[in-house]
């Protein structure tokens, strides 16, 4: 809601909405930490931690697209690779707990650092040198198009690990169950 605020266009709000934003991401990595520091990982947190993580960039990069930020086929390309993981995931729950890779790590450390420069460009824009403001601009859309490639691949390698996981439950191997 703070982004949307005034169509995006109040500085104030802008910077709240990253610091929202950033708490939230900060407080998600905090949460993970400490779970598995003290061996709380449960079968739940491994659905509902991503569950959440979903919805957080969610509303931001749809967010993002209302104010015109960002292209819509950003947010879509992500969002269904996250919706449709998670789909996979409680489809595989029966067979096995899929829990999130190093690649899904790296791609929310990237989605998160993009999303935050997107959020920060716009009440930078008045106060650094326009040459500054198009350098950060280049550095948002490469970081935005390095999470974009980690999503898609790590989408697809959730697939192909979903698709072994089922395999083997199905021939009586020994997949992880849930």
């Amino acid at each position: 809601m703070l982004l949307l605020a005034d169509g995006g266009n109040d500085v104030t709000l802008r910077w709240w909405a990253l610091v929202v934003f950033l708490l939230a991401m900060f407080t998600d990595f905090v949460d993970g930490y400490l779970a598995r520091r003290n061996n709380l990982i449960t079968n739940f947190g491994k659905i509902a931690d991503p569950i959440a993580d979903k919805s957080l960039m969610a509303a931001a990069l749809i967010g993002l697209a209302i104010i015109v930020e960002l292209p819509w086929w950003v947010p879509v390309i992500i969002l269904v690779r996250e919706f449709g993981i998670t789909v996979l995931r409680f489809f595989m729950i029966r067979i096995a707990v899929m829990p999130a890779s190093r690649g899904g790590k790296i791609k929310t450390v990237l989605q998160t650092a993009a999303i935050a420069l997107f959020l920060l460009i716009f009440p930078l824009s008045d106060v650094v040198a326009p040459v500054v403001y198009t350098i950060l601009l280049v550095i948002a859309w490469i970081i935005m198009t390095a999470a974009i490639v980690v999503t898609i691949v790590t989408g697809v390698d959730y697939c192909v690990q979903a698709a072994k996981l089922y395999k083997d439950a199905k021939t009586g191997g020994n997949a992880q169950r849930g």
